[in-house]
């Protein structure tokens, strides 16, 4: 891919319209300084400067997906509570419609509390239950999702493991996008793998995809030999792996294997990274980017958000900045 292809694709981002299905969560950041050690105990004091208050999780893709253009819908659950208000004020002020937002007063609102010391994170505070959700808001998700589901381009599944995707809200999601004919692009975590079946792109990173296939990926042929075998555990289309310092790698359904190598100038922080790309290579698909084409464009977006700290998104301006690096 060149840099006009790259620039084509990129002007169709613009309104692209996309769901978000996931667990959502608040990110909270207590920004300081240390200067001495706690007279309590052996601890640093952090002197507290400011706060600030960020979409996590699934709402990070959906963060991702605004920043690039794109009309975002989110689908998951918040809690009766102070951070659920807030996750839903934070979504209707950034553009993105919040019906699919479904109150699960049985729970709190997954909130991440980390405290940041000269670039540094120092601890981090977690409020949060992982059951599996009722089958009444399952129900609720399920036809939250149908009703989103007419308007929308490609559908974007984000898993988190709190307990929001459920074997049957992942099966009647999925059957309902194939059905519809769009796409279905799925982040995974390793407790739901056996129902994330016939998606057509699944982005494990290397752990995981190493724990789903029971491959120890340290070469090319380990590395083929476990996509294949997540392939076949789930009769999915294409592939995508996302192995760090060594960039991502694709296996697509043409049985290609694709190597793309890493960005990054600077590693400073990689949270969110994943969701990065998941949400700009669904766009990239929604945009009329091929599997290969779209892989490229999100691996040049997470080498922008590692080279920043805390939970980041990548903008339209800096994409196309480091896309110029393609010949």
């Amino acid at each position: 891919m060149n840099q006009q292809r790259a620039q084509e694709i990129l002007n169709l981002f613009p309104n692209r319209r996309l769901i978000v299905l996931g667990d959502l969560m608040l990110d909270e950041f207590i920004w300081g300084e240390v200067r001495r050690i706690s007279p309590e105990a052996p601890v640093p004091v952090v002197e507290v400067k400011r706060e600030s208050w960020h979409l996590g999780g699934a709402g990070n893709v959906v963060s991702n997906l605004l920043e690039l253009g794109a009309k975002a819908s989110p689908i998951g659950i918040i809690g009766d509570d102070e951070a659920g208000r807030l996750l839903k004020h934070r979504f209707a002020e950034l553009g993105a419609t919040v019906d699919g937002l479904i109150v699960d007063s049985s729970r709190p609102t997954t909130r991440k509390t980390r405290i940041v010391a000269h670039s540094q994170q120092m601890v981090r505070a977690d409020r949060e239950s992982r059951l599996p959700i009722s089958a009444e808001i399952e129900a609720q998700i399920v036809a939250a999702f149908h009703a989103a589901l007419a308007e929308t381009e490609v559908v974007i599944i984000s898993d988190y493991d709190k307990g929001l995707l459920t074997p049957r809200v992942l099966e009647s999601v999925i059957f309902a996008t194939q059905a519809a004919g769009k796409v279905v692009c799925l982040d995974p975590k390793i407790k739901n793998f056996p129902s994330y079946q016939k998606v057509d792109v699944i982005t494990p990173n290397q752990p995981e995809a190493e724990r789903a296939s029971g491959i120890e990926i340290i070469n090319d042929a380990s590395l083929i030999a476990a996509a294949h075998k997540i392939r076949e555990l789930l009769a999915c289309a294409n592939v995508l792996i996302t192995r760090g310092e060594h960039g991502m790698s694709l296996l697509d359904a043409n049985d290609k294997l694709t190597h793309i190598p890493t960005v990054a100038r600077e590693v400073y922080d990689v949270t969110g990274a994943g969701d990065t790309v998941i949400a700009t290579l669904s766009m990239a698909l929604a945009a009329g980017a091929n599997i290969v084409e779209a892989a490229i464009i999100a691996n040049h977006a997470a080498g922008v958000v590692v080279g920043k700290v805390g939970t980041a998104t990548v903008s339209k301006q800096e994409l196309v900045t480091t896309l110029l690096d393609l010949n």
